[in-house]
């Protein structure tokens, strides 16, 4: 279907469904909520073994999401080091900033020597947090060539589950110490004479994850174990920062507050960000407006409610040093536009709350590209949304008000049907307003308003949308999911846009605040 057809198909969408009452959006570049940190725009991966039961599949269907997938030397499309390289271009289309590794679930029962060395003399091991085979093809040397490839940073994990604090510290020594010591020496011997030099170093994963995770431990002694972690590994470089654990188990007794709390006040003065692992959690898809509402509530919420915390314990504690937050696991697993626009919407809040979320990454960098088993990978609709934000929004965060109706859900009440965020870089004069409609069936007008200068030249909207929520993404229909483009009018310090029921818009313009 070409882009005209399409541009035809919202334009008769809207006049089919009908208007909802024009809402108002009124942006403010001057009203700045902060810089917008470009470390959002990472991406996490891990190795983890699926077989054929935990798909609803035949038993005997294996499948990884690294080896074979991601790193496939047999493959034809492997780069020198094994990896795909269509993954590697889609990475750098999409500017990622950021890769965190080896994981996940998979780090706390994860001995990082054993990924070292000739491939041929390595140990396969068991997978102890999903099961099967773990070669160790994929060790410490091959995710900072795997980085370098793309283009982004590393962010290293270290195993304080079933893992010792000595075993975290030669890590940082096998990858930032230059020479004269057994592990630096040891990473020459292997190949590479220079230091890494990784920066960013997560405290474990998950710790607090009592049900699933190895090693998992209680607030205290996970404050003492980490504090003494970030005690050796800075004894090896001074200069590295550090991510602790935050809250990933949000149990009905809401115990994670205290989580947060005691790991703020236990180790605050010695971390750099505090993360959370929140992935999309609206409910059945089968309940619109359910999934979509309750969805963008929570995951907004866990933002705002440990930004607090966060305040709270810098001036409980009279800590100096800045603590930002990090989430490094989100995501929506939706194999269908209706993971579309909660991805949208976990981006818009990263924006929205661009004053403490300094970092996030993306699960898994595999699943930014869809895969079809006889065509290979394509870009889905989920690729063009990440892109549109990663591409674009990377100036200040600015206030945007909007005023519009509303919706509510079993859980939440006056729930704004636009989800709007506005991104200005001032050097430019350049605008990126974001829009989610979260209205099912309503095309809602607005009224879009600049507080501060006019509008001038040419304005544009890209929309990613789609007729049928559910259908799965299909190879075939590749050529239909980029954004389509159309014109947008505005005088002075005023226009007005029509957005298309249950989609994403991003609307370019240029302010002149000269005036």
């Amino acid at each position: 279907m070409k882009r005209t057809i399409l541009a035809c198909f919202f334009i008769t969408t809207i006049s089919t469904v009908g208007l909802a009452q024009t809402a108002t959006i009124k942006i403010d570049v001057d009203r700045v909520i902060s810089e917008i940190d470009p470390r959002i725009y990472g991406v996490f991966m891990e190795p983890i073994h699926f077989n054929g039961r935990r798909m609803g599949l035949p038993d005997s269907v294996e499948f990884n999401t690294l080896y074979g997938n991601l790193y496939d030397p047999k493959s034809p499309l492997a780069d020198g080091n094994g990896f795909r390289k269509d993954y590697i271009e889609a990475m750098r289309e999409l500017k990622i900033t950021n890769m965190r590794w080896p994981g996940g679930n998979f780090l706390m029962g994860y001995d990082w020597k054993d990924g070292i060395g000739p491939k041929d003399q390595r140990p396969t091991r068991i997978n102890l947090a999903w099961g099967g085979p773990e070669t160790n093809h994929v060790g410490t040397d091959e995710w900072m060539a795997l980085n370098k490839a793309i283009g982004s940073e590393n962010i290293v994990c270290v195993n304080l589950g079933l893992g010792s604090i000595l075993d975290a510290a030669y890590w940082v020594e096998y990858c930032n110490y230059n020479k004269g010591s057994y592990y630096s020496d040891l990473r020459a011997k292997n190949g590479h004479r220079d230091p890494y030099n990784v920066k960013l170093w997560d405290l474990g994963n998950e710790v607090d994850g009592l049900p699933w995770e190895l090693g998992h431990k209680n607030a205290e002694d996970y404050v003492e174990t980490a504090r003494e972690a970030a005690k050796a590994m800075r004894s090896v470089d001074p200069t590295i920062k550090f991510v602790a654990s935050g809250s990933s188990y949000y149990e009905p007794t809401n115990k994670w507050f205290d989580w947060n709390r005691k790991v703020l006040e236990g180790i605050g003065d010695k971390i750099d960000y505090l993360s959370i692992h929140r992935y999309w959690e609206g409910g059945s898809p089968d309940n619109y407006y359910n999934y979509m509402g309750n969805g963008a509530m929570d995951f907004d919420e866990k933002i705002s409610l440990v930004a607090a915390q966060i305040r709270e314990a810098r001036t409980k504690m009279g800590f100096k040093n800045s603590i930002c937050l990090s989430v490094d696991e989100w995501g929506a697993f939706a194999r269908s536009f209706m993971s579309v626009l909660p991805i949208a919407q976990c981006l818009n809040s990263f924006i929205r709350h661009a004053d403490v979320v300094k970092m996030a990454n993306f699960t898994m960098l595999t699943s930014l590209l869809s895969s079809d088993p006889r065509n290979g990978t394509f870009k889905s609709p989920v690729f063009h949304t990440f892109k549109l934000f990663s591409n674009n929004c990377l100036g200040s965060s600015v206030d945007a008000f909007v005023a519009c109706d509303t919706f509510g859900t079993d859980k939440y009440r006056a729930i704004p049907y636009l989800d709007v965020t506005a991104v200005y870089t001032r050097s430019s004069g350049t605008l990126y307003i974001n829009v989610i409609n979260r209205h099912q069936s309503k095309a809602i007008p607005a009224d879009i308003i600049t507080t501060a200068g006019e509008f001038s030249g040419k304005a544009e909207a890209s929309i990613i949308n789609s007729d049928d929520l559910k259908a799965p993404f299909s190879y075939d229909k590749r050529s239909q999911y980029g954004p389509v483009q159309e014109p947008v009018k505005f005088n002075g310090n005023k226009g007005q846009y029509a957005f298309p029921p249950h989609s994403f818009t991003q609307i370019k313009l240029t302010i002149n605040t000269s005036k």
